[in-house]
């Protein structure tokens, strides 16, 4: 409610910086409008007052007056003659200024008083006067032009209209012009606010949103009923919300599982090593040892493969570069996991195509060893129910291609997009923390190449490595 009340923050900021600027603009033309049309029309009925009083003292001069004496006739003749009498006052005064005669009968000898009665006679020449007339306080415009006889001033022929009609006109025209800037404005003013609104309506929900997110409401979503780029905003907001919800529940199930992961091998440690404080017979102390041993590898490796999360999550994971041989290193990471493959009854099979690649290949020798071991272990513990793993090398003009494929069930078509994000583990029931596959993504990435997964024709997962070749400077 206080934002329907308030005008604040951005529409305060839009409509002081937008909307005031023309709104404002608006009025200082319809004021210079108004004055202007108030000239003009001022000017006009100048002009034609001039106009008239011009061709009344020529008339007079050329007809009316025959000798001096017959001045004053000859004003009473023109007067009681005049056609525009009931808008406009004809005067006659003398060299002094006082009236001999007027259309409407202002007494004989009274003087109007005003200025340009006094400068016509000192200058001889028309003028004019616009204001009150002193006698009866009323808006006037009056001219006043000289009438002579054989070259000497005999008097003065003066015009008189009353400019309340005129005044009253400019004003409506006025109360119009302003109308329609209120007008204006009132739609500029509501069109602006709608926009504003539909602005920050949306920035509104957006923040909250946000605020939300911040404490910990990861997953919701905003309603998104936009067309334009509120609605990619909105778009991206809610993705992000997604997006930390998965992160969210992936960290929580990771720190879950490796909890588990952890916590298996140290049971079997504690387990086999108090075990092994009363334990006389031989064969059970080499048991227990083998155990013991193998269950302290498995917790190196978990805690190895958590340090190079760590060193790739805050910029430390380095790679140490220099001239390899890719196809041995893979036939060493093959003949490794054959023999233990082979104890859990999965066949391991390697085609090299019966070529020696001798291409030349520039990456750190023991990150892509990690590689190839991780997706070796992973084909074993998620498709080892195939019974078979196979492994093939090939070398294109550009590329070492390297699959590593399982005959397992394969991988949710639903899960293939995630399933290189870090503490995705999707359906799978295998241990493992979530991470392995992050790693190994990230590592072929820094040598420039890429890591591809998904389903097998026939059944089964597929991996995919393609790794660059060497520029060759000939």
């Amino acid at each position: 409610m206080k934002q329907r009340l308030k005008i604040r923050g951005l529409r305060k900021r839009w409509l002081l910086s937008s909307v005031g600027p023309v709104m404002a603009m608006l009025v200082l033309i319809a004021l210079f409008a108004c004055v202007g049309i108030t000239s003009m029309y001022y000017t006009s009925a100048r002009s034609a007052l001039q106009a008239k009083a011009t061709a009344g003292a020529d008339y007079f001069n050329t007809y009316g007056m025959t000798s001096y004496s017959d001045y004053y006739r000859a004003a009473k003749l023109y007067t009681a003659s005049f056609e525009d009498a009931d808008t406009i006052e004809l005067q006659f005064l003398n060299r002094y200024g006082r009236i001999e005669a007027s259309t409407t009968g202002l007494l004989a000898g009274s003087a109007p008083g005003t200025p340009e009665i006094e400068a016509v006679i000192h200058t001889g020449k028309m003028e004019s006067f616009q204001g009150a007339d002193p006698q009866t306080g009323e808006s006037i415009l009056a001219v006043c032009c000289p009438l002579e006889f054989n070259g000497t001033v005999v008097g003065l022929m003066r015009y008189v209209t009353a400019t309340r009609q005129l005044d009253h006109q400019l004003l409506v025209t006025a109360l119009i012009i302003m109308a329609a800037v209120l007008v204006i404005c009132g739609l500029i003013f509501i069109s602006s606010l709608f926009f504003i609104n539909s602005v920050v309506t949306p920035v509104a929900q957006v923040t909250e949103a946000a605020k939300r997110i911040a404490g910990g409401s990861y997953g919701i979503q905003i309603p998104n009923q936009y067309s334009d780029e509120m609605r990619e905003l909105v778009q991206n907001v809610n993705d992000m919300s997604l997006k930390l919800s998965q992160s969210e529940k992936m960290q929580t199930e990771f720190i879950s599982s490796v909890s588990h992961e952890l916590r298996t091998p140290l049971t079997a440690i504690n387990g086999w090593g108090e075990t092994l404080e009363t334990e006389d017979d031989p064969a059970e102390l080499k048991r227990g040892i083998g155990i013991i041993t193998k269950e302290a590898r498995r917790l190196t490796g978990m805690v190895e493969e958590l340090l190079e999360f760590t060193k790739m999550q805050d910029g430390r994971f380095n790679l140490q570069v220099e001239p390899m041989d890719l196809q041995a290193e893979l036939e060493d990471a093959v003949f490794t996991y054959r023999q233990l493959f082979r104890q859990e009854g999965i066949t391991l099979e390697y085609d090299d195509g019966d070529e020696v690649y001798t291409a030349p290949f520039t990456g750190d020798a023991v990150r892509i060893k990690q590689v190839l071991c991780n997706l070796l272990d992973n084909a074993a513990k998620h498709g080892g129910s195939g019974k078979r793993i196979q492994v093939a090398i090939r070398q294109t003009n550009d590329d070492y291609i390297i699959t590593i494929r399982d005959f397992g069930p394969g991988i949710p078509e639903a899960e293939l997009p995630f399933i290189k994000q870090k503490f995705y583990k999707g359906s799978s029931k295998a241990r493992g923390s979530g991470i392995g596959l992050a790693v190994c993504d990230e590592i072929v990435g820094r040598h420039g190449g890429t890591l591809a997964i998904g389903n097998a024709e026939g059944g089964g997962t597929i991996v995919t490595i393609a790794l660059p070749l060497d520029e060759i400077i000939e």
